[in-house]
């Protein structure tokens, strides 16, 4: 990080795997891609979400509620404090939190001296084929947060969220200089011609180019089956990782087989400069957006 006049430089990363249902296989696969985007200048670095095995939920299993962990304690959360620490990054973790008899689809922010700075739990819980969040996770109790690291203001959220562009703006209006996206998306089990790749992407290089800010988005790769209650379901996760500059504009992008490790360098401080004088913020009219306060449009906020 660069701290001369009109400076401040951050290099972003985004990491891409493809999970085993093995926590141990690939939480070390996770601290080897750290490690590599680290060695490439890498300041801050986001994992892809629920990392530590299959993404589950494509079944309703009572038995997978036993991979939950509580917040505290959490043994991927230490290792990736550890790891933060050693190597002066910052990790988003993403995890399947338990908390008593609520369970939360979950990101813990670790800075770059190791210290936990606390809990993003996702607020949009989608339920459709394949991706049956609902059955899993409690919609997140904590708001949309920005967490202030050591290299900059960070606002995270998860998966589904990222289609929301009020999330990115609620961010970004606290004080958000980069967004960050943990993800697990890929083809649709009831429909094998349908790719949104291209409009998840489009969707969030608006967030981006709207907001005048960085974004990183971390998915995996690879073909899991899941044992279902009415027999298997298969997701065929289709990467695309990407990092997206101020404007919109995708500076670094994955293949969809691969496994990857991204990275893009920003000056924040020019790019606040601009966010400043283009005016979006400084036009906003919030005595006019009471209809996203309610469900059905209603301007009886």
């Amino acid at each position: 990080m660069d701290g001369g006049a009109g400076q401040r430089k951050v290099v972003l990363a985004a990491l891409q795997f493809a999970c085993s249902d093995s926590a141990s296989e690939n939480v070390d696969t996770a601290e080897r891609l750290v490690r590599a985007a680290h060695e490439k200048g890498a300041n801050i670095i986001l994992i892809q979400e629920l990392f530590e095995g299959y993404y589950f939920c494509q079944a309703q299993r009572e038995d997978f509620f036993q991979r939950a962990k509580p917040y505290k304690g959490h043994p991927t959360i230490i290792r990736m404090q550890k790891l933060a620490k050693e190597l002066g990054v910052v990790i988003p973790v993403s995890f399947f939190e338990e908390a008593n008899n609520a369970h939360y689809n979950s990101v813990a922010m670790v800075d770059a001296d190791g210290a936990d700075l606390g809990l993003y739990r996702k607020s949009h819980i989608p339920d459709g084929p394949g991706y049956q969040e609902k059955f899993y996770f409690n919609p997140g109790d904590t708001g949309f947060k920005v967490f202030d690291t050591r290299f900059a203001k960070i606002g995270v959220a998860i998966c589904w969220d990222q289609w929301f562009p009020e999330a990115a703006r609620a961010m970004v209006l606290q004080g958000a200089e980069i967004l960050l996206y943990p993800t697990a998306i890929g083809s649709e089990p009831q429909d094998q011609n349908l790719d949104s790749r291209e409009h998840w992407k489009r969707v969030m290089q608006g967030h981006a180019g709207a907001n005048l800010v960085p974004l990183v988005a971390s998915n995996r790769v690879g073909r899991e089956t899941i044992r279902t209650e009415h027999g298997n379901s298969t997701i065929t996760f289709y990467g695309n990782s990407f990092i997206a500059g101020p404007n919109g504009e995708i500076l670094a992008l994955a293949g969809d087989k691969d496994e990857a490790v991204l990275t893009a360098e920003f000056n924040l401080e020019k790019i606040r400069s601009q966010r400043h004088s283009w005016g979006v913020f400084r036009d906003r009219r919030p005595d006019l957006y009471k209809a996203l306060l309610t469900l059905d449009g209603s301007r009886q906020a």
